[in-house]
């Protein structure tokens, strides 16, 4: 599961993802990762402002990590590809 996190809300939706497709509630990543379930309601819609370590934590309890890569540079024609 590859995604390309460019702001907060790319963070938010990315944390969504992976926690649907291990099947899990919000709740349930919330007992796992010691944030509340509020919090990550709040970060999956939009991640502004959340703590760092915080996103951390839970990208821990979902079995992920964060890859730091340069950006990746779109041609004219790549958009074209996608659909």
């Amino acid at each position: 599961m590859d995604q390309i996190a460019r702001s907060p809300k790319d963070v938010g939706n990315a944390l969504r993802n992976a926690r649907k497709a291990k099947k899990l509630t919000q709740a349930e990543l919330a007992s796992r990762s010691g944030i509340w379930q509020r919090t990550i309601s709040t970060i999956e819609t939009s991640a502004s402002g959340a703590k760092l370590d915080t996103i951390f934590d839970l990208l821990a309890a979902l079995d992920l990590e964060i890859q730091i890569v340069p950006r990746s540079k779109m041609k004219p024609g790549d958009l074209e590809d996608i659909f």
